[in-house]
């Protein structure tokens, strides 16, 4: 028992230091996509824009599923960080391909228009999926 106790007391501030840069970038990832994004996503949402909360969903999602895989080989926080800002930048073009892929998207979720945020949504985590992956090795 006094192993466990070791590998516990040796392990929590590595999980406590990792999860909480995870945290970091994945708040620091959303914000910077808010940002750049032509429609306000909050305002949106808190309207009750249905299209807007997808598409906001798909992004905090998209941007989390690369930053866990990259919390779950990561030897060190500088994997974590330097992974994340590429996770990040992916995700952003991403969006930004969709865009021009769906045309005026960012109008179409001011409208509330369900299906082009479904898509985008989709679009969002399935590039999260492949740089997950791609991020594991």
């Amino acid at each position: 028992m006094d192993a466990v106790v070791q590998s516990f007391v040796a392990g929590f501030p590595v999980l406590l230091t990792h999860f909480s840069v995870t945290i970091a970038m994945l708040i620091l990832g959303v914000t910077i996509y808010i940002w750049i994004t032509p429609h306000k996503d909050v305002a949106l949402v808190r309207e009750g824009n249905v299209a807007a909360a997808i598409s906001l969903s798909g992004a905090v999602l998209g941007l989390a599923i690369p930053l866990a895989m990259s919390m779950s080989v990561s030897a060190n926080v500088a994997d974590i960080v330097i992974w994340g800002i590429l996770t990040l930048a992916i995700q952003l073009i991403a969006f930004r391909l969709a865009d021009l892929l769906l045309r005026d998207l960012s109008t179409r979720i001011e409208a509330g228009e369900v299906a082009a945020a479904l898509l985008l949504s989709a679009i969002k985590l399935a590039v999260a999926a492949i740089a997950a992956a791609a991020v594991s090795g």
